[in-house]
């Protein structure tokens, strides 16, 4: 077994699934204590990566929102007429 970092899930539904697998792992009544401290360091990268996905999500979200709301805008009618 080598000491080299764990790939980072690509997306959120993999870092869901990992996290879940870790959780599970923690649950046990069998943990292995020397692997403990790695499995929680990694699951806290997790954690952080699903904020930033979502964070950035709701970013874009609001971007949209702002363009849609922006784009019905009494006076914008021709463009509304548009669509």
């Amino acid at each position: 077994m080598t000491n080299e970092p764990e790939a980072e899930p690509v997306g959120y539904a993999e870092a869901l699934a990992e996290l879940d697998t870790i959780l599970r792992e923690l649950e046990g009544s069998d943990v292995d204590v020397d692997r403990l401290a790695d499995r929680v360091a990694r699951a806290a990268d997790l954690i952080a990566l699903c904020r930033d996905r979502i964070g950035n999500a709701r970013l874009r979200i609001d971007e949209v929102i702002a363009d849609l709301d922006a784009s019905t805008r009494p006076g914008d009618a021709s463009e509304v007429e548009s669509l």
